[in-house]
């Protein structure tokens, strides 16, 4: 009778740690999906299930659209065609006023340098949403192997309240045991030169043991940028040249005295002059002219 039992026992236990290694085999993350580079130029990150998925088509501008920014766009183009050599080069940090086309600037600067290189040697741009920067390390170790070259591009990168994932961050650029991998560029772009709100650092100011190393720890952050590139809110003729750019490049052909008048108007009414209120003021007047533009194409 007590072989009986122990043999029911001993089933029972085997079960229940069966279900138990199930269990736990469920709440393990998968597998990095190995991705197939040759497929696409650019890739989005999908941290939940490790997957690189393939872009088909990236919404990017053409770089001789890009106005205004001039200093910014060469040290970029300089910067990122040394990486794509084999060069040493820096991460980039892309920070200052809304819709002056950093983001713009980086798809631009990737498609520049491509147009040069054949497929093999194809520089690949990976995007990382802002809530996934905490899964940048793997993002990284899948890249590391690969004989492409890689810059992992995260737009609108800031920081907020008790959010830690800076950490991460920080560790993958430069501060891990294994450090950047060395075929692996990282390129942010923010409307914060540190990254962080100052009220956030305020506080860490004011409730710190040591203050001034509770504040020095958030703002190294942005010392892992090598360069800095600054964007600043375009003069009113940078604005009309933007304007006229996108009317030469389309064939809008409007009375130029006209389109500038209603140009002004529709950066005042929205108090800001910039790439992406061109841009907008550009789809209306098409719209209203009944031509198209090419999808493909925004700021």
């Amino acid at each position: 009778m007590s072989d009986q039992v122990a043999s029911s026992t001993n089933h029972d236990v085997v079960a229940l740690l069966s279900r138990i290694a199930a269990a736990l085999e469920r709440m393990a993350p998968p597998a990095p999906v190995q991705a197939d580079f040759n497929a696409a130029d650019a890739f989005v990150w999908r941290a939940e299930g490790r997957v690189l998925a393939p872009a088909q088509r990236v919404n990017r501008v053409e770089m001789a659209l890009l106005r205004g920014i001039d200093l910014v766009r060469d040290l970029l183009i300089e910067n990122t065609e040394r990486f794509a050599n084999g060069l040493p080069a820096n991460n980039a940090l892309l920070w200052g006023a809304r819709g002056m086309g950093k983001s713009s600037l980086v798809k631009a600067a990737q498609a520049e340098i491509n147009r040069a290189r054949s497929p093999s040697a194809a520089l690949k741009l990976v995007e990382i949403h802002r809530e996934d920067i905490e899964s940048l390390p793997t993002l990284m170790g899948l890249l590391r192997d690969s004989p492409f070259r890689f810059v992992v591009f995260c737009d609108d990168l800031s920081f907020d309240g008790q959010d830690t994932s800076y950490k991460s961050l920080k560790a993958a650029l430069e501060g891990g045991i294994e450090g950047r991998p060395d075929n692996v560029l990282f390129y942010a772009t923010s409307n914060r030169r540190h990254l962080l709100p100052r009220d956030m650092m305020e506080n860490e100011r004011s409730t710190a043991i040591n203050p001034s190393e509770a504040v020095e720890e958030k703002v190294s952050l942005s010392d892992r940028f090598g360069l800095w590139l600054g964007f600043h809110r375009c003069s009113q003729d940078e604005y009309l040249a933007m304007v006229f750019g996108y009317c030469d490049h389309f064939g809008l052909d409007a009375d130029r005295e006209q389109v500038r008048a209603s140009a002004l108007e529709w950066a005042t009414t929205r108090g800001s002059r910039s790439g992406r209120t061109a841009w907008q003021f550009i789809q209306d007047l098409a719209g209203r002219m009944g031509k198209q533009l090419d999808k493909q194409l925004s700021a």
